[in-house]
């Protein structure tokens, strides 16, 4: 009945009424061609390489089928509604991650540090493309050239036979992890000492793709062959998002989808080799006692992209109806890359008459060693390999432009005029990016990446997520923010997800900061351990987000009215008169005034959390 009252809302507003709400300023800032547009956009910014190198490793090491509960628990608890709170500020606002925050202007410094850990994951997040384009432009050669230890970098010491290889792998996992828009925060420690007795893959990887140094001391030169490829790889992204949100939306079309494609053609390539049955019953095998040591599970909200994504929809676009759409698409496509992975890992214990737990590992441990030896079993390896390295890079690529269309889309909401000149944006964009990222294509580009990748997000976002909630919970009042939502869609917040906003994913996020602090450990790459100096720059990196929380609420504290203290700051705590929606026609009689409501505390709590009493 719900979402019937939501299509009678939609249908009452064909094409041109929807348009004509719009003012000239938004139409100008972009709109998505098509709701297919947007919606593939989003499946392809949520489903990364997490779903695919990280998600199967968790769930069979907390538990195998029985991770599934907490997994649905905190994707109903966590994932959802702040999706869908963060896809309804977009739309709403029709702004970036700088402006939704005029709900609450002595909180704008979340949008400022939601942009600073874009901007830091988008410097070294392509790097990871390059490597699957130098893997899959080497699929091409015959044989596969980490199939032997005949080649030019290998070292006396190398290993090829499966029986004898024996992988030297601890996996460090922090508790907090992205693992739909696609960044792990863990560290695959493997032996890259040469001459220790290592596999002909790990030495590829090591000694050949990353050319690797031998600490974060020694940057040595450039890697021409990583180089092209890094150059390859921007061009690409660049390429795809000259026009913007226009260009983007139909490349997605490809992008998006042909990982699927790609994975169902593993998983029935995966199924008819021997072993495979029991590495997917090894996936999805209930392990209960595992529960109990069970890692939480962060599925990747509190994240400018989706604000961004969100803000060129349709003012009437039912933004509820997509978020449970997209957060089970995204997920359930981590249950389904699982199969296909297990299926080539049960093959590979088969293989080396190996327990199955013995060869699965997670993150780029899977995706440049684990795979490359077992599509050098396969018959007609080179084609194997360039299916599994394109699906990749086609997902990998679905990750790299959402962020980079955020930093793009917040630069042209600060000044307006970049806004008509998208393709020069898009070229200065990558350009800049590309330049500052030529370090990862160093001896020292692994030791640099793992370094922002662990330290970038692993404590900001939880805490942005825990500010989200107490903000449009209880400061806001989801009261407030569902009477907006009614504008857009003709029906207010559920109260599951009001309950959800106001006392579960608050306390859940808050948690999971916790945790992550507690369980905090450095970051490692194999056996080298990162020096002091190294450390002190993660945390750098770490509290940079953060930074900009106090400065923004001591300027608008400053500026507020008021002649007290107290004054300025329940001033600063009202939305500002920027607060409203971007539909011309409900903007002008949208009053801010009407959102002071009155009552007391018991009063407040009743209405935000079950609605108008």
């Amino acid at each position: 009945m719900e979402l019937e009252t939501v299509k009678s809302r939609e249908a009452s507003h064909d094409s041109s009424d929807l348009e004509s709400d719009q003012s000239e300023g938004d139409i100008e800032r972009g709109r998505w061609g098509a709701k297919l547009d947007y919606m593939l956009s989003m499946v392809g910014y949520c489903v990364g390489l997490g779903n695919i190198w990280r998600f199967p490793y968790l769930c069979m090491r907390n538990g195998g089928g029985a991770f599934l509960i907490p997994f649905l628990f905190f994707l109903l608890a966590c994932g959802l509604p702040l999706y869908f709170l963060e896809v309804s500020l977009g739309q709403f606002t029709g702004k970036g991650c700088f402006h939704v925050w005029e709900a609450c202007p002595l909180f704008k410094g979340i949008g400022v540090g939601m942009f600073l850990v874009l901007f830091v994951i988008t410097l070294y997040y392509n790097i990871i493309n390059t490597w699957t384009l130098y893997y899959m432009g080497s699929s091409f050669f015959n044989p596969l050239p980490w199939s032997s230890c005949d080649q030019e970098w290998n070292t006396q010491d190398c290993i090829r036979s499966l029986p004898e290889a024996t992988y030297n792998i601890t996996l460090y996992n922090a508790s907090f992890t992205r693992a739909t828009s696609n960044y792990s925060i863990e560290s695959v420690a493997l032996n890259t000492t040469r001459g220790t007795g290592t596999t002909s893959e790990e030495q590829f990887w090591f000694y050949r793709v990353l050319d690797l140094s031998d600490g974060l001391h020694e940057i040595g030169s450039l890697n021409w062959r990583l180089l092209l490829c890094f150059i390859v790889a921007w061009i690409v992204v660049c390429l795809c998002l000259i026009k913007g949100v226009k260009s983007l939306g139909k490349v997605v079309y490809v992008t998006a989808t042909l990982p699927y494609l790609l994975l169902t053609v593993i998983l029935i390539k995966g199924l008819t080799l021997p072993g495979a049955t029991d590495g997917i019953l090894f996936y999805i095998k209930p392990d209960f006692k595992k529960l109990a040591n069970v890692q939480l599970f962060y599925i990747g909200t509190t994240n400018s992209p989706l604000i961004t994504m969100a803000s060129y929809n349709k003012f009437h676009n039912n933004c509820y109806r997509d978020s449970i759409i997209l957060t089970l698409i995204s997920e359930g496509t981590s249950i389904f890359g699982g199969f296909a992975i297990f299926t080539i890992v049960g093959y590979m214990a088969h293989t080396a008459g190996k327990p199955v737990e013995d060869v699965v590992q997670a993150g780029p441990g899977l995706a440049f060693l684990v795979y490359p030896e077992a599509l050098s079993q396969l018959p007609f390896p080179n084609l194997w390999g360039v299916v599994f390295f394109m699906m990749l890079f086609t997902v990998g690529l679905d990750s790299q432009f959402a962020p980079l269309e955020t930093c793009m889309t917040a630069a042209s909401d600060v000044i307006p005029r970049l806004r008509k000149h998208k393709a020069l944006l898009s070229i200065i964009s990558c350009l800049f990016f590309f330049l500052v990222g030529l370090i990862l294509c160093t001896g020292a580009g692994l030791y640099i990446f793992q370094l922002l990748d662990w330290y970038i997000a692993a404590f900001a976002l939880p805490l942005f997520g825990f500010l989200e909630c107490v903000i449009f919970g209880w400061i806001y009042g989801a009261e407030n923010m569902s009477r907006d939502i009614e504008i857009m869609l003709g029906r207010g917040v559920p109260v599951y997800i009001r309950i959800l906003w106001c006392i579960f994913t608050p306390v859940l996020l808050l948690l999971l900061l916790i945790s992550s602090l507690y369980t905090y450990r450095p970051p490692m790459v194999g056996t080298y351990e990162y020096p002091a100096y190294a450390r002190a720059i993660g945390w750098f990196f770490a509290v940079l987000p953060l930074v900009p929380l106090p400065y923004f609420a001591i300027r608008v504290l400053m500026k507020s009215p008021g002649e007290t203290f107290y004054e300025k700051l329940r001033s600063s705590l009202r939305p500002s008169e920027d607060w409203r929606p971007v539909s011309t026609s409900d903007a002008e009689k949208y009053n801010i005034d009407n959102r002071s409501l009155p009552g007391d505390l018991k009063t407040t709590i009743r209405r935000n959390i079950l609605g108008r009493s």
